[in-house]
C-alpha cells in the first residue's frame, strides 16, 4: 500500500528550532515513510492534496488509564485519596474484561480524534486493552498495574509475568503504580525480573503532598527519589506528575534514565498543584505531556494539555515566553518518544521512520488568521482541524471522519456498561 501526500507544508519536528517545508510530497509505503521531495513521480495507491494544509508527527500521549474514559467527570468533589478509595477502586473492582474492552476502545478513538497515534497505558486486565489497540490500530505502549496496597501484589505480578511470557517485553512497561500503593519490600521483589526483561518502568511519582508524606513514612526516607535512587538506577523511567520535587529530587533524577510526563489538567482538577516544568527542562530533563486518566483529566485532547501546560508556566514564572511554542511541540511528538525509547521510529517525520502522521487544515474558524503557524497549531487547533490522522500507514481519520468503526454501536454498548457499572 502506497500513499502520496502531496504539496503539504511539513512541520518534522527533528530538529531544535522550528521548521517548515514549504510544498513538499510525502511517500508512504506499508508502514514507512520512504521518500519526501518536491514534485515527487509514482502511481500511488491513495493520492492526498494537501496543498495549504500541515503535516506533523502524530501526538504522543504518555500516561493514560485509557478505560477509565467510565470515570469522565467523577472527581470533581474529592482529593486523590478519597477519589480513589471511596469512587474509583470499588467500582474497578466490578469491572469485566467486556467493560474493559469497550471504555478501551472508546478512549482511543477519541484519542486519534485529537490528533494522538501512540499512548502510553498503566491499567489492569491488560490483554483487552491490547485488543481495543489492535481494534483501533493505534501504538500502544501498556502494563498491568502493579500494587500490593490492596493485597494482591502476588497475584499482580503472576499476572505480569505471565503477560511478559505471552507478549515478550517490547511495548510492555512495569507499571507500578506509586511509591505510595506498592511496598518497598514489594519493589524489591520485582527489580530483578523488570531488569532482566529490560523493561522500562511507568510510575505516579510525586503527584500532591499528602503522596509524600505517605512516603516518607512508610520507606522512612527523607524524599521520595532517594527509593528511586536506591531501586532504579540503570532503569529506564516514565514518571508521571511529579508535581512536588524539591531541588534534592531533581539532582537524584539527573542521575537516572527518566523523564517527566507532566498532566496539568488532572493536577489542577484534583488540587495537586502545578508541577514546574520550566525547571525540570532547565535541569535537562526530558519532559512530555499526558492526560492522565479521563475521571481527572477530562479527555483525551493532548494538544487542551499542552496549551494548559505552557499557560501555567507563563503564570508562574510571570514571563510570556518562558517555553515558547515549538517546545510545547516538541513535548507531545519527539519528547514523548524520547520517554518511550520509541524515538528511533517515532515522534519526528523522516526517511524510514514509521508512518505516524496527521494533516492539519488552518483555514477554519478558529485558526484561519494565521500570524505564527506553531503558536497557531498549539493554542487554537482541535480535532476538527486535524482532518487525516494516519497510522502506521493505515488512514484511520480522514475528511474530519473516523474510518472503519461503527461508532454509534460502541457509543449504544458503552452507555449500556456505564449504566450497569454505576448503578
Amino acid at each position: 500500500m502506497t500513499i502520496l501526500i502531496k504539496n503539504c507544508n511539513l512541520i518534522p519536528m527533528k530538529n531544535d528550532g522550528a521548521e517548515i517545508i514549504n510544498n513538499i510530497d510525502v511517500l508512504i509505503k506499508d508502514n514507512k515513510i520512504i521518500k519526501i521531495a518536491k514534485n515527487i513521480k509514482i502511481n500511488a495507491n491513495k493520492v492526498i492534496d494537501a496543498t495549504n494544509k500541515y503535516v506533523l508527527p502524530g501526538f504522543i500521549n504518555c500516561h493514560t488509564h485509557i478505560p477509565m474514559t467510565l470515570f469522565k467527570e467523577s472527581g470533581s468533589k474529592y482529593t486523590l485519596q478519597d477519589w480513589l478509595n471511596k469512587f474509583i477502586w470499588p467500582i474497578e473492582a466490578k469491572l469485566t474484561p467486556n467493560d474493559i474492552y469497550y471504555f478501551a476502545l472508546l478512549g482511543m478513538l477519541e484519542a486519534i480524534n485529537n490528533g494522538v497515534t501512540t499512548i502510553n497505558d498503566m491499567y489492569f486486565l491488560t490483554e483487552n486493552i491490547i485488543k481495543a489497540a489492535n481494534k483501533a490500530k493505534i501504538n500502544l505502549i501498556n502494563g498491568p498495574t502493579l500494587m500490593d496496597a490492596d493485597g494482591k501484589g502476588e497475584a499482580r505480578t503472576t499476572e505480569f509475568k505471565r503477560i511478559i511470557k505471552k507478549y515478550g517485553n517490547k511495548n510492555i512497561t512495569a507499571g507500578i503504580h506509586g511509591l505510595y500503593t506498592a511496598s518497598e519490600k514489594y519493589i524489591k521483589s520485582l527489580i530483578p525480573f523488570i531488569k532482566q526483561n529490560n523493561l522500562p518502568v511507568h510510575i505516579h511519582f510525586c503527584e500532591n503532598k499528602q503522596e509524600i508524606e505517605d512516603i516518607r513514612k512508610s520507606w522512612k526516607i527523607k524524599t521520595p527519589s532517594e527509593a528511586l535512587i536506591k531501586y532504579f538506577r540503570n532503569i529506564k523511567l516514565i514518571l508521571a506528575h511529579c508535581v512536588e520535587l524539591n531541588q534534592q529530587d531533581i539532582n537524584n533524577l539527573k542521575k537516572l534514565d527518566c523523564s517527566i510526563v507532566h498532566n496539568p489538567t488532572s493536577n489542577m482538577y484534583l488540587a495537586c498543584g502545578v508541577a514546574d516544568i520550566k525547571k525540570y527542562l532547565d535541569n535537562d530533563i526530558n519532559v512530555c505531556i499526558g492526560t492522565d486518566g479521563p475521571g481527572s483529566g477530562c479527555n483525551g485532547d493532548i494538544l487542551k494539555e499542552l496549551r494548559v501546560a505552557l499557560l501555567l508556566q507563563k503564570i508562574k514564572y510571570n514571563n510570556a515566553s518562558v517555553i515558547n511554542s515549538y517546545e510545547g511541540l516538541k513535548m507531545v511528538t519527539i519528547n514523548g518518544a524520547k520517554a518511550l525509547g520509541i524515538e528511533k521510529n517515532k515522534g519526528s517525520i523522516d526517511v524510514n521512520k514509521d508512518a505516524d502522521l496527521i494533516i492539519v487544515n488552518l483555514d477554519h474558524l478558529n485558526t484561519v488568521m494565521n500570524n505564527d503557524t506553531i503558536s497557531n497549531i498549539v493554542y487554537n487547533v482541535n480535532h476538527e482541524n486535524i482532518e487525516t490522522v494516519i497510522i502506521n500507514g493505515n488512514i484511520v481519520k480522514e475528511k474530519n471522519k473516523l474510518i472503519g468503526f461503527k461508532i454509534d454501536s460502541i457509543l449504544k454498548e458503552c452507555k449500556k456498561l456505564h449504566t450497569k457499572l454505576l448503578k
